[in-house]
This record gives C-alpha cells, structure tokens and sequence, in this order.
C-alpha cells in the first residue's frame, strides 16, 4: 500500500505534501533530519494521509495537491 501525506511545521508554520510506500518509515525518515527540504522545520507532524493501492496513484494525488498552491485547500482537506 502506497500513501500521499501531508506533514505539518509548527516551527515553521509550513505543510510539506509527499508520497511514500512506507509512511512510518517516511516521517521517521522527514524528523531524523535524512530529507533536506524537511531537515529545518524538525519536529515535523504528520496531519493528513490518504491510502492508495500503488505509489503511482499516491504520486498522482501528491501532484493534485501541490498543484493546487493553496494553504487554504489543504486545510479544507484537513476539516473537510
């Protein structure tokens, strides 16, 4: 099972949407400072995730998300 997730900074005050075959595995991955982009806003919370059967169609959903640009639709995601 793939997922797309979306992470939240309180230190950063930032979302950070992405897509990963193993989600445990993933966040541990974005906290212990091995993600670049991520490596600044530790601790990060994961706030959001959607499960999918393959990780082309989590990707597909990621790319749906960021395409959007919109802090304001990820919270509509987050209190539907």
């Amino acid at each position: 099972m793939a997922y797309c997730y979306i992470l939240y900074s309180e230190k950063l005050t930032k979302f950070y949407i992405g897509a990963c075959n193993d989600l445990s595995r993933r966040c541990s991955e974005h906290n212990s400072g091995h993600s670049k982009f991520t490596k600044t806003g530790i601790p990060w919370t994961l706030v959001h995730s959607e499960p999918f059967p393959n990780l082309p169609s989590a990707k597909k959903r990621e790319m749906v998300i960021k395409k959007e640009k919109s802090r304001l639709y990820i919270l509509s995601l987050l209190n539907p």
